[in-house]
């Protein structure tokens, strides 16, 4: 086993860890959020029941836990397979790092536009309640709610993802 597959591996586990981290950190704090929206929600006047009748959450259920785990499972199997010495390894990594790489460019683009994001979807949802929300100010609410060091974990997860992604393809292309 080279120098080079074993930095693919490590990269690729480094990126599964940097996926999991939001859900993780979203399953700890999400409750503390919601509660923080739902205050929100009260002092904008509108019925804090609207986030139940429209499957709105702030924890780490549905897409917010499958998606990452989906990807960190993927990135744990192709280390393990490089590790193996598996050419199965090469091709996985070629397909999913390049995957994460482009998934991470479309997490980082929806988290810097949220708040048009979720006016979109509020207004998809057709709910007037929903359209009379202060998104801007819903949306710092449950943010606040989690901790201070939040912005910093999605900073350097952003960061991993991207350098592990590209670090993987690299080795994969030189091995």
């Amino acid at each position: 086993m080279n120098a080079l597959t074993i930095a693919a591996a490590v990269a690729q586990l480094l990126v599964a860890a940097a996926f999991l981290s939001i859900p993780l950190l979203r399953h700890r704090f999400g409750a503390v959020a919601k509660a923080a929206a739902v205050t929100e929600l009260q002092r904008q006047g509108i019925r804090p029941e609207v986030l139940e009748e429209n499957k709105l959450r702030f924890d780490a259920s549905g897409h917010e836990w499958w998606a990452p785990g989906s990807f960190a499972a993927v990135n744990i199997a192709a280390a393990a397979l490089n590790l193996a010495g598996s050419p199965w390894g090469t091709t996985l990594t070629w397909i999913f790092s390049s995957i994460a790489f482009l998934a991470n460019i479309a997490i980082l683009q929806s988290q810097l536009g949220a708040v048009k994001s979720v006016r979109a979807a509020f207004r998809r949802k057709g709910d007037a309640e929903l359209l009379r929300v202060d998104v801007r100010a819903f949306l710092q609410a449950a943010e606040g709610a989690f901790p201070a060091w939040t912005r910093v974990l999605q900073n350097v997860r952003h960061t991993v993802v991207f350098a592990g992604s590209a670090l993987a393809l690299t080795a994969a292309a030189l091995i």
